[in-house]
């Protein structure tokens, strides 16, 4: 059992979660530290949402324990998190601000309070004009952003999003990748559950990628892409094949839009392929050394898994 740690908000130590003859989860274990954006990450049936059910007390771990600032989770405890599932619910006839007054009275917030923090949220989102309309007049972009209003109207230290951008366009992906960064502080706690590893790469500091209900990653995201191994090159220009298809040097090329991304064979250094490149005459207008994105290592770690 890790020791206590001032900055750990969330410890999730062995848990397990079955359901009938189904594991969903199998001894996870994990800490989330205040002050960072935590990616909690897998495939579409690795345990994720299960996970996050347990966290926020909605169904509890057949083993292990899950505590909040040292305290075991429990009802008590609820006004502290704020959750945005991956199942949307919204009151189909229901005014937009008139749900958001009901979801913040259900956490205790004032209706003069309340409203304040309504009018405000409405217009960092873009939408104090729609602030009396029923939610089947809203698009999806907007019914998700007033379900994220809804999730964080009473200030919660813990923040936890079960795919919030399912179902968004580019434009609205990005305005509420904004705003969660700007609710991130020392003092706020974010889990970030998604199957999408380029959204997470942009927002998280740490994560856990879990397939098969097990965990089979984790920890600083800088950290584990600095130290996954693959020796990874962009080249563009032109006459590279012979190079190139030499296997005593590259291991395999990937084709990516205008360039190429190059895996060195084991043991080759960068240094040396573009020394042949040079001496065979290619014309190399890009050589560039890159390390794996986060989609190359969850891609990896969950074919290695499945083979």
């Amino acid at each position: 059992m890790p020791q206590p740690s001032a900055d750990v908000t969330i410890r999730v130590s062995n848990i397990t979660k079955r359901f009938g003859d189904f594991t969903a989860v199998r001894d996870l274990s994990f800490d989330v530290h205040a002050g960072r954006v935590f990616g909690f990450l897998g495939p579409n049936g690795a345990g994720k949402t299960t996970t996050i059910r347990m966290i926020v007390g909605i169904t509890a771990p057949d083993e292990g324990t899950i505590t909040l600032n040292g305290e075991k989770i429990s009802h008590k405890l609820q006004n502290r998190i704020g959750y945005l599932p991956e199942e949307r619910g919204l009151y189909k006839k229901m005014r937009v601000v008139d749900q958001l007054r009901y979801f913040a009275a259900l956490k205790g917030v004032d209706r003069s309070d309340a409203d304040k923090r309504i009018d405000d949220w409405l217009g960092r989102m873009e939408l104090s004009e729609w602030k009396r309309k029923k939610t089947t007049d809203l698009s999806k972009g907007m019914q998700q952003k007033v379900q994220f209003i809804a999730t964080v109207l009473h200030d919660p230290a813990v923040l936890i999003l079960d795919e919030p951008f399912s179902g968004l366009d580019p434009i609205n992906v990005e305005f509420l990748i904004g705003v969660i960064d700007e609710y991130r502080t020392a003092d706020k706690t974010i889990i970030f559950s998604t199957h999408l590893m380029s959204t997470a790469e942009k927002l998280c500091k740490d994560i856990i990628l879990i397939n098969k209900a097990e965990k089979v990653l984790g920890g600083s995201l800088r950290e584990i892409k600095e130290s996954y191994g693959k020796n990874l090159v962009a080249v563009r220009g032109t006459n590279l094949n012979g190079v190139l298809n030499d296997r005593s040097l590259v291991a395999r090329t990937i084709h990516n839009a205008d360039e190429l991304e190059v895996e060195l064979a084991q043991g080759i250094g960068s240094g040396a392929l573009l020394r042949k490149l040079v001496d065979s005459k290619a014309e190399v207008t890009k050589f560039e050394e890159i390390e794996p994105s986060l989609n190359d290592i969850f891609i990896d770690k969950v074919k290695g898994a499945d083979a």
